[in-house]
């Protein structure tokens, strides 16, 4: 067997690292001579500054080792090692979860184990480095590889908690050690449907060539001629090659005519981006045709990421608000129950990732408007119509006390108003409050909550960033009766909502939401769908992770 050197084993691609690191476990003699004393072992872990490794890492090790009376797992006096074999194939393997095995030091594990039959020392460092390798990977794959919300500072729900000492002492302990292994990343078919188009796409890669390009167009409507439409062909039989979709089933040719097998075509691909599927060839369509598979390859990776850092177990029924998919799931028993369309916040106003609970409704809400949305967004519209504040049902209060009385908008000189908002400004219930009406309240730090709309045509446009940070509903009383754990919302809810009284509707159980920025994902009918990294998050938890 050759053996690669580190530096040009790092350039490799991750689909080479993997094949190569299998044929190298598979070639390796897994004979140790050798054995290693439980005072040596202690002693080396000691003073383990030739290990560079943190202080923390030194303890994690110290503490495994001390469980074990400083025996060893790896290095034994067995003619074969399965358990060290066992080891390196599951870290080689990190790269189908979207990991690196380089950074689990397998180059340099596969090196020490060629020299373990014949030297002390390197069966020493073997065994040490293959317990740290393992217990970094386990703790990558059950939490995430990476601080949240370091990688991402919009994100807030806590990772989940781990103890990979405590779990690779169970493993062994109980002779279950690949199982618990692949035990470790998350089961959800989302990840693993992730997982598996990330190990075709790899595949792929080397036999991929360059996309198509589409160049930028004006609109082409279904029943068009342009000349673009044979380019266009060619990219959808490109995409059918890599995704294998039936609808992307097409044939290239020179025909100019905009059919409806294409359309058909074009609006399966527009579903699967995250647009209106409406066969409409405008400049999202040309943006996600021209998007390369290396791109989708760094998505997949840094979602499934997200994915890991999400709890294991997010309830019995919650609701997934994904911000940058602009899409709301109900989902019960781990199934997804139903969806609905989503406007989020502008990209100023950006909707962070955090979790919470629903407790309460409220029908027929008044709006306290946040200042800086009254100082930035409705104050300019007061300022060019002085009726503006009147007609759009807003009352105007000097302060937030409850005695406080409405000031007349007429008495107020809103254009010497230079800086901040001095007053408060509350628009009643009714058609016109932005609030629609159903609020669904849920504790935060962020005052974000999910609410309906009186803008319904906003629900049709591609790109939904409208808000100011909270969530508008496309379908408010299905996620009304979803909460009230009933088939349809009940006709005393619905009478309470056509008084037009203010009331609050308090839940039978509070309902678990987790607000997440994911741009890989998973429908309904299992399939795979990529949405536009609408806040850059993607592209800087990418450079963080240095992906």
């Amino acid at each position: 067997m050759i053996f690669m050197p580190f530096n040009q084993f790092k350039s490799t691609s991750p689909v080479f690292r993997f094949l190569y690191c299998i044929l190298l476990l598979l070639a390796t003699p897994a004979s140790h001579a050798l054995t290693i004393e439980a005072g040596t072992l202690q002693q080396q872990l000691s003073a383990p500054a030739s290990f560079a490794f943190t202080e923390t890492e030194v303890a994690d090790l110290q503490r495994f080792y001390t469980g074990r009376n400083y025996q060893p797992v790896w290095i034994t006096a067995e003619p074969q090692s399965p358990a060290l074999e066992m080891a390196l194939t599951f870290i080689a393997n990190s790269e189908t979860e979207g990991l690196d095995s380089r950074d689990y030091q397998l180059p340099q594990l596969q090196q020490l184990q060629q020299h373990a039959g014949q030297s002390l020392p390197a069966a020493i460092e073997l065994e040490i480095r293959t317990t740290h390798a393992l217990l970094t990977l386990a703790e990558d794959l059950s939490r995430g590889r990476f601080p949240a919300t370091a990688a991402d500072p919009a994100w807030h729900i806590p990772q989940p908690s781990f103890d990979a000492v405590t779990f690779l002492h169970t493993a062994i302990r109980t002779d279950r050690l690949q199982p618990s292994f692949d035990d470790l990343s998350p089961k959800k078919l989302s990840y693993q449907l992730l997982k598996q188009t990330l190990m075709r796409y790899r595949k792929l890669i080397h036999h991929h060539a360059d996309w198509v390009h589409i160049p930028n167009i004006s609109i082409i409507r279904p029943g068009a001629t342009h000349a673009i439409i044979p380019l266009i062909r060619q990219r959808i039989a490109q995409a059918y090659a890599v995704d294998g979709t039936v609808e992307y089933l097409i044939t290239p040719n020179g025909n100019q005519h905009y059919d409806d097998e294409l359309v058909s075509a074009i609006q399966a691909f527009q579903a699967q981006h995250g647009l209106n599927a409406d066969g409409v060839i405008g400049e999202n369509t040309v943006r996600a045709l021209n998007i390369p598979l290396t791109w989708k390859i760094r998505q997949l990776r840094i979602n499934m990421e997200r994915l890991r850092w999400l709890p294991r177990d997010l309830g019995e029924r919650y609701l997934l608000v994904n911000t940058a998919g602009f899409r709301l799931t109900i989902a019960e028993q781990d199934k997804h129950v139903a969806n609905m369309r989503i406007i989020v916040g502008r990209d100023y106003r950006s909707t962070p990732s955090f979790s919470g609970a629903l407790s309460h409704m409220i029908l027929n809400p008044y709006w306290n408007v946040p200042a800086s949305i009254a100082r930035k967004d409705l104050l300019p519209k007061q300022q060019k119509d002085p009726a503006y504040f009147t007609a759009a049902g807003f009352k105007v209060y000097p302060d937030h006390a409850r005695d406080a009385e409405a000031i007349d908008p007429d008495m107020i000189d809103w254009h010497a108003i230079k800086q901040g908002f001095p007053y408060v400004l509350r628009q009643n219930p009714g058609a016109q409050n932005a609030l629609g009406r159903i609020k669904f309240m849920f504790p935060n730090p962020f005052n974000i909550y999910l609410h309906d709309t009186p803008s319904k045509a906003l629900f049709q446009k591609d790109i939904r960033t409208f808000s100011s940070g909270c969530i508008r509903l496309e379908k408010p009383l299905e996620l009304a009766a979803f909460a009230l754990n009933e088939q349809n919302v009940p006709a005393e809810f619905l009478a309470d909502m056509d008084s037009g009284k203010t009331i609050a509707v308090h839940l039978p159980k509070p309902l678990p939401v987790y607000l997440v920025y994911i741009t890989a994902w998973v429908d309904e009918q299992e399939k795979v769908h990529f949405s536009p990294d609408i806040y850059d998050r993607d592209l800087r938890a990418l450079r963080y992770a240095g992906w």
